[in-house]
């Protein structure tokens, strides 16, 4: 426990000054591990060959041990290649019309031979504090209650297609979310993210902007397997958060979905390069979408919807209008990748570890 002294106070920043409980807290986080000498030989041992050199250097970087619990094999798809859409959809006050503009979006893509599309963060409401009570809806109750999740649920059903429905404001008794549903081609709600990291902003004479003044923090990943393979979602600002895609790389994500809204200040200069980098790092697919750039809107968005490969390259992207991209994903080029360049096998257990909070206190 000699090393806890230092580790306490990273804990405490990394955690905002609450140490978590690991047996309550369903966010990952990193672990020193004890350092050792993966070169010390005792004098008594004999002079090894340079092959058992490897085993032996190997064995001590303890790569299994650099997930814990360890990362699970990367599952085989249902399909290797299919088609992604991504609708970056302008946004307007009236919430009735921006549900049907995205439902003859959603329509456009299929017809496009797009499998699975993903829709914008908050795409059935302007994007403000004072908005997201008034555009919530209650998705546990569904109906005429929840207009935008119902569409959802039908378009999916009706085109038989997978959708990540961007995010919607989401009551939930006396809390506020934002909200991505997943559907599968039998319009069956697949899972519920809530953005874990809020939107929380300040910078002088560029944008101040606060979501923890009307929303509430989700409190745990999601990771779907659909039609369309094993996807990892996140919202936004969770991007900026490499534990997260980390995590869902060790549940063996083929691909991360991350509606998004950057803004005019951060979008330039952070948006294209967090894509890449999520993508690069896990060695797996990024899939953006953003609304459409409104010069009038009170937020203004940067636009530019992205698909990225697994060795960061961009495959597709948008500019700031409104626009449909349909490209296909293949999902053969993680494992050519990750024989490329096998982080898998290269990382030091002896030195790091990302624990998976939520399957550690499950087992």
């Amino acid at each position: 426990m000699r090393g806890c002294s230092k580790l306490l106070p990273l804990a405490a920043v990394l955690t905002g000054g609450v140490l978590p409980d690991i047996r309550s807290s369903f966010l990952p986080f990193f672990v020193p591990v004890r350092p050792s000498n993966p070169y010390r030989i005792t004098s008594r041992s004999p002079k090894p060959s340079s092959l058992r050199t490897v085993f032996a250097m190997a064995s001590a970087f303890k790569t299994e041990e650099s997930r814990f619990p360890p990362a699970v094999q990367l599952p085989i798809p249902s399909v290797s290649k299919f088609k992604i859409a991504l609708c970056q959809l302008s946004v307007t006050a009236d919430k009735a019309r921006n549900i049907a503009h995205a439902r003859k979006a959603i329509e456009a893509a299929a017809e496009k031979g797009a499998r699975l599309v993903l829709l914008p963060e908050i795409w059935n409401s302007p994007y403000s504090n004072d908005s997201f009570p008034l555009y919530a809806e209650d998705i546990e109750a569904g109906g005429d209650v929840a207009p935008s999740y119902s569409m959802l649920s039908e378009a999916a059903r009706s085109l038989k297609i997978t959708i990540v429905g961007g995010s919607i404001p989401e009551r939930s008794g006396n809390h506020l979310y934002n909200t991505c549903c997943v559907f599968d081609s039998d319009g069956i709600l697949k899972g519920k993210h809530r953005k874990l990291h809020l939107f929380d902003i300040d910078i002088p004479g560029k944008i101040t902007f606060k979501e923890s003044k009307t929303l509430t923090a989700g409190q745990q990943p999601t990771i779907v397997d659909t039609d369309v393979g094993r996807i990892g979602i996140g919202i936004c600002y969770d991007i900026r958060f490499q534990e997260l895609a980390m995590l869902y790389a060790a549940r063996g994500a083929h691909l991360l979905c991350y509606p998004g809204a950057f803004n005019m200040t951060t979008g330039p200069l952070h948006w294209e390069l967090l894509q890449r980098a999520r993508a690069a790092d896990n060695q797996l697919f990024v899939a953006t979408c953003s609304p459409a750039r409104d010069a009038s809107a009170g937020y203004t968005a940067w636009g530019h919807s992205t698909l990225v490969g697994p060795f960061g390259e961009v495959i597709a992207t948008t500019e700031h209008e409104e626009a449909i991209i349909v490209e296909e994903v293949d999902y053969s080029l993680i494992e050519l990748r990750r024989s490329n360049l096998p982080f898998q096998k290269q990382r030091r257990g002896d030195l790091y570890q990302l624990v998976d909070v939520q399957r550690s206190s499950s087992q």
